[in-house]
This record gives C-alpha cells, sequence and structure tokens, in this order.
C-alpha cells in the first residue's frame, strides 16, 4: 500500500482559494461560526453552537489541550539590525514542561530571520519584568538544514524561561493571515481549555469551543477526553514535491495520561477527534500498540511513529489490542503518562484505526491536512469544499469549522 500512497500527486489536491476567502480574524462570538455536516455522503449546514445535535448518541470527544507559546523572539543588533529568532522545540532539556521551567539557560531548535546578518557572537535583549531587569542572550551552537541549535542564557535565576517568553516574545500566528499579531490574538488564538505549553500553532477545531458549548456537551451526556501534541511549524509546510512521497513529514510531540488511554479504550467505536492534531495523536497510539503487540520488548525510541509506519506490512491487530498493550506498557514502566513523538503521515490509502468522526477546519491547498482529510471521507473531499466556496464558508485557522462522519 505504501508505494501507491507514496506516488499521489499533491496536485490533484489543489483548490482555488482567494485571499478573501481566508479568515484574517475571528468571530467576535466563537461558537457563532458556521458548521458544514457531512454524514452518509450528504451535507448539512448549521451553527458551531448547535454541535451536540448532530453527533452521535454516546460520542467521545478527544481535544488537544496544548497551548501555544510566544515562540517568535526579536534582537537588535548595534548595528540596528533585527534578528527573529523563532522557538521550534526544546533540546537542553528535551522536555517541555522541564524547559519552561529552566532558571539559568536552554537551548532549543529554532529559525531564525534576517539570518545574514547574524554571522557570530551572541544576541542581547534587555527585558523589564515588574520590578525587574533581566539580559537574555541567544547564541547559536550549530545549523542543520533550516534549523538551528540555540542557547539561551539570561543574568537572574529567579525568572524562568516561561516568564521570559510570557514577557518578551511574541505569538506567532499562521503566515497566511498576512499580518502582525495583535493583543486580541494572544486570548483568540487560544482555546479555552488549553493548558499544556508547547505549541507554536494553536489546534484551530478547538477555537469554536466555548465554555457554554462545552456545559451543552456535558448536559447531553457526551464524554470527553484530552490528550497532548505539542503542534509545530511544520503543520503550515506546503508539499512541494510532486509526490507526497517525496515530502518529509514534521515530528511532533505527543503526550497522553494513563486514564485517556482507558477511556479511550472504553470508548472505541465512539470517538470523534477534535483536529488534525487529536487525529494524529489517537492514530499513532493505535501504532505504538501495535509495535508492543508485536515486540513487547520495544524501547521507547521503537515506539516513535514514523512517516511511512501506518503502511508497512506488520501484523494487523485490533485497536483494544494495541490500546492494551500500550496501558502494559506503562505499567512495566511504572509511568502515568506516555511520552513520545509522531511524525505520522495520513493521506488517501489509510485505514483509521480509532477515530470515527473529526471536527475540523478548511485546510489549505495542497497541504498535508487536506491530504488526511480526503482519507477520511473516502476522496470526497472536493465536493465538501466546493459546498463550502459556494455558501460563504470561511476558511483556515480563525475560519470556520465542519463535523464529518
Amino acid at each position: 500500500m505504501t508505494a501507491k500512497t507514496e506516488q499521489i500527486r499533491i496536485e490533484e489536491f489543489n483548490y482555488p482559494l482567494p485571499d478573501e476567502r481566508i479568515a484574517k480574524f475571528p468571530l467576535t462570538k466563537r461558537d457563532e461560526s458556521k458548521l458544514l455536516v457531512y454524514r452518509n455522503g450528504k451535507i448539512d449546514e448549521a451553527v458551531f453552537k448547535q454541535l451536540s445535535d448532530y453527533l452521535p448518541q454516546g460520542s467521545m470527544l478527544v481535544y488537544n489541550n496544548t497551548r501555544v507559546i510566544q515562540a517568535r523572539m526579536l534582537f537588535q543588533k548595534e548595528t540596528g539590525a533585527q534578528i527573529e529568532v523563532f522557538c521550534l522545540e526544546p533540546v537542553i532539556p528535551h522536555d517541555y514542561a522541564l524547559v519552561f521551567q529552566q532558571t539559568e539557560s536552554c537551548s532549543w531548535l529554532c529559525l531564525v530571520g534576517n539570518l545574514k546578518k547574524w554571522k557570530e557572537g551572541a544576541l542581547h535583549k534587555t527585558i523589564r519584568m515588574d520590578d525587574k531587569e533581566v539580559v537574555l542572550s541567544a547564541e547559536r551552537i550549530k545549523t542543520t538544514g533550516d534549523s538551528h541549535l540555540v542557547r539561551f542564557s539570561w543574568n537572574n535565576p529567579q525568572v524562568t524561561f516561561a516568564e521570559l517568553l510570557d514577557a518578551a516574545g511574541i505569538l506567532p500566528i499562521p503566515p497566511y493571515l498576512h499580518r502582525e499579531t495583535r493583543e486580541s490574538d494572544l486570548q483568540t488564538y487560544q482555546t479555552v481549555y488549553s493548558k499544556i505549553k508547547g505549541s507554536v500553532a494553536a489546534p484551530t477545531a478547538g477555537l469554536h469551543f466555548t465554555p457554554e458549548v462545552l456545559a451543552g456537551l456535558d448536559a447531553k451526556g457526551f464524554t470527553r477526553e484530552e490528550v497532548t501534541l505539542h503542534v509545530g511549524a511544520g503543520t503550515f509546510k506546503p508539499v512541494k514535491s510532486e509526490v507526497i512521497g517525496d515530502h518529509e513529514m514534521h515530528t511532533e510531540f505527543i503526550s497522553v495520561r494513563r486514564s485517556a488511554i482507558e477511556n479511550i479504550r472504553t470508548n472505541l467505536g465512539r470517538i470523534i477527534a477534535v483536529g488534525t492534531t487529536s487525529v494524529r495523536t489517537l492514530e499513532s497510539l493505535y501504532y505504538m500498540g501495535r509495535t508492543l503487540v508485536n515486540n513487547p520488548d520495544a524501547t521507547s525510541e521503537e515506539l516513535v511513529v514514523t512517516q511511512w509506519t501506518p503502511y508497512h506490512d506488520t501484523e494487523e491487530v485490533t485497536a483494544h489490542e494495541a490500546l492494551t498493550a500500550l496501558l502494559d506498557y506503562l505499567d512495566r514502566n511504572q509511568t502515568d503518562t506516555l511520552l513520545s513523538a509522531t511524525q505520522i503521515m495520513i493521506a488517501p490509502g489509510y485505514e483509521f484505526k480509532i477515530v470515527k468522526g473529526i471536527i475540523t477546519n478548511f485546510h489549505q491547498p495542497k497541504s498535508t491536512l487536506l491530504l488526511l482529510i480526503s482519507a477520511f471521507v473516502n476522496g470526497n473531499w472536493k465536493s465538501i469544499y466546493n459546498y463550502a466556496l459556494d455558501n460563504d464558508f470561511r476558511f483556515l485557522s480563525y475560519g470556520d469549522s465542519s463535523l464529518l462522519l
């Protein structure tokens, strides 16, 4: 199956998206956004706050509780040149919770803007925080491809790196919005249930939820569960190769609690993923578990899901068996949380193992997210997107939403 999937031409997933159809700002009321409902090949239209009317009875919604960090930092050189350092993922320590607690230094994989003006030496930035002044320094250690290992250090051990980012960082909003980050984005570009810091892009399907919508779901007896996948900048990376087999997927960090895995196992057959990041997390759990069924002694490194793992011919197991193997693995390692990573590519030819429904926004042409949607709706994405284009739906991160069943 891999060969066939790898030969998919990305041009087949192109469609005309005029700039005026891209929502530059969210609606004032998140849950007033439009909701396209696709089920049994038919399309209905609703408002997002009516979501509970369209969910199958007994559904369990799985959310990504990641929180977007203020990952962009601007440094000014003595020459006046401005250098942007964009934190992608922590390297030392290689743990999100730990890196934000650091009080002296830490190292991140970063993108650097205006790199030609930063040949050597450290960059410095003075940050005023309440009653104290902190000098933050950035030093480029090495370069790998487009990314740079940058060591940050600062001169006040009473300040954590999390506090520095909050004080001096800029929230990264999607490049296709073609505008600067505004104060309002600090609220509107976070889900109301975001908790765990680490993403450089929001899991945008969740932006439509309000406390009222969540309360309404609870009142109707729908259950909710949370997973964590820290969204990387690669989510915006267009597929530039002609066939998807030549496109390298980005790797993203996953954290799932033992109780969540148990809950997902109990509700198999009724799982609705909120957003493509939740889809990627849930489906990756299956392949991690499959690895353990076939090799109970697999190391944590061997559990990482690679781009083409789903397409390798390995003995298939049920989703129940896979999740049980993951729980046994956690028991053996005496831990309550599964920490891993995924590079999973979900494209036409993929067979979904856990996810039965998806709540998601409308995605960019020629994107891996559109490939995922096509895989879920058996190639019928064009009718959905044509309907959205013909009926004034708003597109991309701040746009409208769909429920795919």
